[in-house]
């Protein structure tokens, strides 16, 4: 079965100050239809400008160790990243974050109040497969004394580096399997720091104007500052894979790797996920539990034969119109009077066999099925069922069968669709059609035996 998008069940909103603006925001976050992404809106300015969450609106800043900062136009959103962590930490796919001002607020440096105002708007399932990036060799940068490699790997595996020249910090090591159990107790609290040596150097460049002990860690040459203990005894180190799981939203969809990073910060961050996005090439999904590459919105008739079996006489599909993965599929049959049947269905009365006609539209839900599996040369589907069948006006030579096909069910390996044929606008048959999906080596070993 494959896994769903995902989104917020309603709409919720979180008020407070920006970290570096000191600014008062509100931000309401509120549902998104699916394949629509993460996107920004800024309500305070005229037109109400989107900054989708992507790496090609990242803009470059003096001060980006310190932040992430989207931009389109003269309009920007900064320090996007620890609400864009709560995000990617709940499995979240699709949103809209409106805010009033161009820096989302910054409650207690960490992503975990995010994460609860995330979770009371409910993260409810879409209809869509969810798509990932996959990288099939290794990803990786040097750059000033920051190593990043990214691997290729099940799940997702953050492992972070970081090292200090401060005997409060020094150096620290951590590792996770990011889910969202993991994200959430492990990830999600740690915070933001600062050494007290670095903070007025900020406040001189405009920045942290709403920065506190409230939403920092200050670290000073002796002590910390904050009242309030650590929340992890490595808690600097995990805030750094906070970071990081933000800034990898701006691939556009999640990723299946494992991240090694050495005292990588955003900048190099965001120079690794411009190397992701180069050489995963498209999104994958993920169905039947395989990970699977996405197919074109269309496809011609050498694309089909790529995908399914069938030659000559039996292939009974020109072309694909259009192609929604795991939900709809558009097909075409061209119907010629050179077709073989004709011969003997019937003389000097050519009809197409109605039999036919359900195995053409059979076949344009093959290529739905077959197109959602990584190698679909290595795979038959069988029609194992027909239910409703009918049949309402004779196919002749000269027309075009369109075929609409839907997806009612999917389980495991066997699927349910409702199909319809069209000639022009009338309905000429309709079905539904019960498939399944087999390995051919097996097939053919057992026809062996």
């Amino acid at each position: 079965m494959s896994e769903k998008q995902r989104t917020l069940g309603t709409e919720v909103t979180f008020s407070g100050i920006g970290l570096h603006s000191g600014a008062k925001v509100t931000l309401v976050f509120k549902p998104a239809p699916a394949d629509s992404g993460i996107k920004f809106i800024r309500i305070d300015l005229d037109g109400r400008p989107e900054i989708k969450a992507d790496v090609t609106n990242a803009v470059p800043t003096g001060d980006h160790v310190r932040r992430t900062v989207l931009g389109s136009g003269d309009v920007t959103i900064s320090t996007v990243e620890h609400v864009l962590a709560a995000v990617r930490g709940l499995g979240i796919d699709n949103l809209v974050i409106e805010l009033d001002t161009a820096e989302p607020a910054e409650p207690d440096g960490s992503s975990a109040p995010f994460v609860e105002v995330l979770k009371r708007g409910g993260v409810v399932e879409q209809d869509s497969p969810r798509r990932y990036m996959e990288i099939k060799s290794p990803v990786a940068l040097s750059e000033d004394g920051v190593e990043l490699v990214a691997l290729p790997h099940p799940g997702l595996r953050i492992s972070f580096t970081i090292d200090y020249d401060h005997p409060l910090i020094g150096t620290q090591y951590a590792s996770f399997d990011i889910s969202e159990e993991v994200f959430v107790n492990e990830v999600a609290p740690a915070r933001t720091f600062s050494l007290l040596k670095d903070v007025e150097d900020l406040r001189g460049k405009g920045l942290i104007k709403g920065g506190s002990l409230e939403n920092s860690i200050v670290i000073g040459e002796e002590r910390i500052l904050n009242e309030q203990p650590l929340r992890f005894p490595d808690e600097f180190v995990r805030h750094k894979i906070l970071d990081l799981l933000g800034d990898l939203v701006l691939l556009g969809a999640p990723i299946r790797t494992h991240i090694i990073s050495v005292r990588s910060g955003h900048a190099t961050n965001l120079k690794l996920v411009r190397l992701l996005r180069e050489q995963c090439g498209r999104p994958v999904k993920s169905v039947m539990g395989r990970h699977v590459r996405d197919v074109p919105s269309s496809l011609s008739i050498g694309q089909i034969q790529e995908i399914m079996p069938h030659r000559y006489p039996f292939l009974l599909v020109d072309k694909i119109l259009s192609l929604e993965e795991g939900k709809r599929v558009v097909g075409l049959k061209n119907v010629t009077i050179n077709e073989p049947f004709f011969q003997g269905h019937f003389p000097n009365h050519p009809i197409m066999p109605a039999v036919l006609i359900i195995e053409a539209m059979a076949q344009v839900g093959g290529v739905l099925l077959l197109s959602m599996v990584e190698n679909p040369k290595t795979k038959l589907v069988y029609f194992m069922g027909i239910d409703k069948a009918k049949f309402r006006k004779p196919v002749l030579p000269g027309d075009q069968i369109r075929f609409e096909l839907e997806m009612l069910k999917l389980r495991m390996n066997a699927c349910k669709m409702k199909g319809k044929a069209y000639v022009g606008d009338d309905l000429v048959a309709e079905a539904e059609l019960l498939s399944v999906l087999r390995d051919r080596q097996e097939d053919e070993n057992r026809s062996i035996d």
